[in-house]
């Protein structure tokens, strides 16, 4: 860092701030007359919509003033404005008897990259505090804390406002690119086309062509197996030719005149999973395509990754023209069946990663292509997700699923015309769409270079009637010393109590209706450090009210039918 200016000093980030992590609330739940705290969860943090409360106890609590960091995660040091609430497990409240809350908000902020990239932890990345608490903290004077967060302010609200532009152009291109890709499955795109030339081919006349093809191949597949291993074929060996899959197409609807519906198993004459070899940046084998070189419906070739160990490959086992690559499993459903296609010959030999499918399509037709576009359109989007399997947070589609997709086949010379509609208009969308990604790029920048310019002293001039930051951190040492000095309020103990503070039935009555278990035992005093005779008198009543029909428990699930918690409820005698 460059000299600070004068009247202001630098210190560790852990003389000038204050940690306190979060420690989830018992007794969450709808808000209610006894559940009025917010629970601050990640998913508040995020969404800034607070979906569970909680009841006054002794945890964590956070102001508006505060600064919220993501302790835990992938996202470990994501600075967020405080919300008022107890919060959770995964944040940390930061404040500061030294600095300007914004200050502090904005000083974590500029260095997230910074704190997410030294985290700890082995699997699940955490904060690690000594970084945090070393990191050099440039201390303005009070006066020009508060000038340097009314120009940040000002400049990062123009700075948003111009984001915000850019990502609403980038969804509404999105969106036309949807709207082309429904047009063209749907045959629309077409139509005029179609009306006009009548096709030389049906699509069900292409169908048979593909099938008489991937026939052939599998033939050829099963001579040359038989040639390597030096015997004769069998005879009637072409008849445990496994026939492809046909679509299901009681609920599908009507195609235009001259298409068929068809599966991708009838379109593909091979099918496999890629490698799951290690990859790395500096390996020496062959270069591995991954889910990021699958980028809009193409094969990018600009963050490659190659085999750390040496593979045994045939020619024919690369990617090639014809090639389909889909992603099988994520942890975003919006990724799973997100595909791209060879179109070009490659530049070299490329194999792909095992997260990834691979589709053979012969480079005699334009199938390939066709394919991607009905994978790509909402229809295919929709019909993957809907078929998505998920296991510990990962979304996957099977091989065995996807080869009984349907797809809409047109006659061959409607579906060049359609795609080379789709090229043209792509062509200009692809072009909008790169000139916004670099725009929110410099915006990023430039951001950054606002924020580098605050905590150097170079945002705003400064006064020099202005109290010298040195003087403050000595008033508020002294603070923090005679403060330290204070007896702290002696702890009355409790006494020990063998009864539960209320009866259940006097609880249940008094509510009238269904109650979460964990929140009846909640109102009857039973919370964490109850002891053991306290909690076995309140079980003694709940099997007596039982066993006098006098007590409903019913259980509540989720959605996909797992318990979540029983709640209670007094029958009337």
């Amino acid at each position: 860092m460059s000299k600070l200016p004068n009247g202001w000093i630098q210190l560790a980030l852990g003389e000038a701030i204050q940690i306190q992590k979060g420690k989830k609330p018992i007794g969450l739940g709808p808000k209610g007359k006894d559940r009025l705290i917010p629970y601050i969860n990640i998913s508040a943090f995020e969404t800034k919509q607070v979906e569970e409360y909680a009841p006054e106890q002794n945890v964590p609590r956070c102001e508006e003033s505060d600064t919220l960091l993501v302790w835990d995660g992938a996202r470990a040091g994501l600075a967020g404005r405080g919300i008022g609430g107890f919060i959770g497990s995964t944040l940390a409240r930061l404040t500061s008897d030294l600095a300007a809350p914004s200050y502090i908000y904005y000083f974590i902020h500029s260095n997230y990259r910074y704190l997410n990239t030294n985290t700890k932890g082995v699997g699940i990345p955490h904060i690690n505090p000594i970084v945090l608490a070393e990191l050099k903290f440039p201390l303005p004077p009070s006066g020009e804390q508060t000038r340097i967060i009314i120009k940040l302010e000002e400049l990062l609200a123009d700075l948003d406002s111009g984001v915000a532009e850019l990502k609403a152009a980038q969804k509404k291109l999105t969106q036309y690119r949807q709207s082309l890709l429904k047009t063209a499955v749907e045959g629309t795109l077409t139509q005029e086309w179609r009306d006009c030339n009548p096709p030389k081919e049906s699509g069900a006349q292409l169908l048979e062509r593909i099938l008489v093809e991937r026939r052939a191949r599998w033939e050829a597949k099963q001579l040359a197996k038989f040639a390597q291993r030096g015997v004769t074929p069998p005879n009637n060996w072409q008849k445990k030719y496994p026939e492809p899959i046909r679509p299901d197409i009681t609920e599908l609807p009507q195609l235009p005149e001259g298409w068929v519906w068809t599966s991708v198993d009838q379109l593909i004459f091979d099918s496999s999973y890629g490698t799951s070899v290690k990859c790395s940046y500096e390996g020496d084998g062959i270069p591995v395509l991954r889910i990021p070189n699958i980028s809009r419906g193409s094969i990018d070739l600009h963050d490659i990754k190659f085999s750390t160990t040496k593979i045994a490959f045939d020619e024919k086992d690369f990617l090639t023209i014809g090639d389909v690559l889909i992603i099988r499993t994520n942890g975003s459903i919006g990724l799973v069946g997100r595909a791209a296609a060879v179109i070009d010959e490659l530049p070299s030999q490329y194999y792909f990663a095992s997260y990834l499918l691979r589709l053979r399509c012969t480079d005699n037709f334009s199938v390939h292509r066709w394919l991607l576009t009905a994978l790509s359109a909402h229809s295919g989007r929709k019909w993957l997700e809907a078929r998505a399997a998920s296991s510990a947070g990962q979304h996957n589609i099977s091989l065995s699923t996807l080869l009984t997709m349907p797809i809409p086949l047109p006659p061959q010379e409607e579906q060049l015309r359609a795609l080379n509609r789709l090229d043209e208009a792509y062509d200009s969308i692809t072009q909008q769409e790169d000139a916004i990604l670099l725009l929110v790029k410099q915006c990023a920048a430039q951001r950054q270079n606002i924020l580098r310019a605050a905590f150097s002293g170079q945002l705003v001039p400064q006064d020099a009637n202005d109290e010298p930051a040195s003087v403050l951190l000595d008033r508020i040492r002294i603070q923090r010393v005679e403060k330290a000095k204070q007896p702290k309020p002696r702890k009355t103990k409790k006494k020990e109590s063998t009864m539960v503070t209320r009866k259940l039935v006097d609880v249940l009555t008094e509510a009238g209706d269904w109650l979460p278990a964990q929140e009846a035992f909640n109102r009857c005093g039973i919370n964490d450090g109850a002891q053991t005779e306290v909690i076995e008198t309140l079980y003694a009543e709940l099997r007596q009210l039982d066993k006098a029909n006098r007590l409903a428990v019913e259980a509540v699930a989720d959605v996909q039918g797992r318990k979540i918690y029983d709640k209670l409820k007094l029958l009337v005698s």
